[in-house]
């Protein structure tokens, strides 16, 4: 190499100086004569340009020659249009609308609990009696009372009707009988606490209280019961999220405990924004077939926010940054087999997703990008492409 830059010295000096009836750089420059110097700076530019051309041909083939040039060795990739799927995550509870607490209403003793823990129940299905202390008692002597004020009530109606007697009869006769329908419909009510129902279908969960046991309207826990189909998740969305994540969005939750993957819909988005910690509602509904799904079980969530069926991506450990903040990677120019050029590319970028961020603007598709050595080359660097 040393031996190639000697002879492009003395064919430099060789043309310079031309043959002996050419002036010399000293003797022009001597001469003070305007012309005679810008003629000669014009020779010595085209000689300057004839020159590098050569010298650059000459790099060339010293590249592809010599095995020890020190060349970066990178490894490449096209980029290519894809669909991308960005994805919010989130944890939440499962939870349900019937998972209840079931109170007394009325109080006394619990006379007789007709269910176990685990026992399936239907809607309205009895439960349990609470002792009545003697209301049905006082309700079979109410039943006497109002017939007897029915058929009282009815005598002096066909009485009034056939006008005979007086019509103040009449009206007080109906009003007692009114009167007594009003107690005795109350008094059922009443007693109709008393015997404890399922408000839904569903399974005994727990049986709080036992039989015997004296218990006080609306402070008594007696069962717990629970339907583990109509399950759902509750959680909290970041406000800046309200435009991407509506009612249809598409959700993998995965419960790691079970080791369970499902995929359902938002059901539900609350319109009221947590003043606290900027937060609003949604809802997921779970699908719980096997009921192996239980309440306050922890699932994560992710939550399809964004979706670009055009979409390139590249990884981001090959994007740099410049001093004006702005992103930059590699791509490869003058390609001439496993040579090129490194060339430095402006990028913009949207929403990241594992390893990989979507690229907005500056990269088309089919873009050959440096992957491997993209942190190590420069701007117009010499690079050779490897393939693994």
């Amino acid at each position: 190499m040393k031996n190639i830059y000697l002879l492009l010295t003395v064919s430099i000096l060789l043309t310079s100086c031309g043959s002996g009836n050419k002036k010399s750089l000293e003797d022009v420059i001597a001469s003070q004569d305007l012309e005679q110097i810008r003629e000669k700076k014009a020779s010595l530019d085209s000689q300057q340009q004839t020159i590098l051309a050569e010298l650059k041909l000459l790099e060339s083939e010293i590249k592809k020659l010599d095995p020890q040039q020190k060349v970066p060795l990178i490894t490449t990739f096209l980029t290519k249009e894809e669909v991308f799927d960005h994805f919010v995550e989130l944890q939440g509870n499962v939870t349900t609308k019937q998972n209840v607490v079931i109170n007394a209403e009325f109080g006394g003793v619990l006379k007789q609990v007709y269910v176990k823990e685990g026992q399936k129940v239907s809607p309205g299905q009895i439960l349990a009696k609470i002792d009545d202390g003697g209301l049905s008692q006082q309700l079979a002597q109410l039943k006497i009372q109002t017939e007897l004020a029915k058929t009282t009530f009815e005598r002096q109606e066909r009485l009034w009707n056939q006008k005979i007697g007086s019509e103040i009869q009449f009206l007080q006769a109906k009003a007692t009988y009114e009167a007594q329908l009003e107690v005795t419909n109350q008094l059922k009510q009443q007693l109709a606490k008393t015997v404890v129902r399922a408000p839904f279908s569903g399974t005994i969960d727990d049986i709080i209280t036992d039989q015997g046991t004296v218990v006080a309207p609306g402070q008594s826990a007696l069962f717990r019961i629970v339907n583990l189909k109509k399950m759902y998740i509750e959680t909290d969305v970041p406000e800046s999220y309200i435009s991407s994540i509506n009612v249809g969005k598409s959700v993998e939750v995965d419960f790691p405990v079970l080791g369970k993957t499902i995929n359902t819909k938002v059901r539900q988005v609350g319109d009221f924004i947590n003043p606290a910690n900027r937060t609003f509602k949604i809802q997921v509904p779970i699908p719980n077939e096997n009921k192996a799904i239980k309440p306050n079980l922890t699932a994560k969530l992710k939550i399809n926010d964004y979706t670009n069926e055009k979409a390139i991506l590249i990884p981001q450990s090959i994007i740099s940054e410049n001093a004006e903040g702005k992103q930059y990677i590699y791509a490869i120019t003058d390609k001439n087999d496993s040579l090129a050029k490194a060339k430095r590319v402006i990028i913009e970028t949207g929403k990241t997703q594992g390893d990989f961020i979507e690229v907005t603007s500056g990269l088309e598709n089919g873009s050959e990008i440096i992957k491997e050595g993209a942190r190590s080359v420069k701007d117009g660097q010499d690079v050779k492409i490897i393939k693994i």
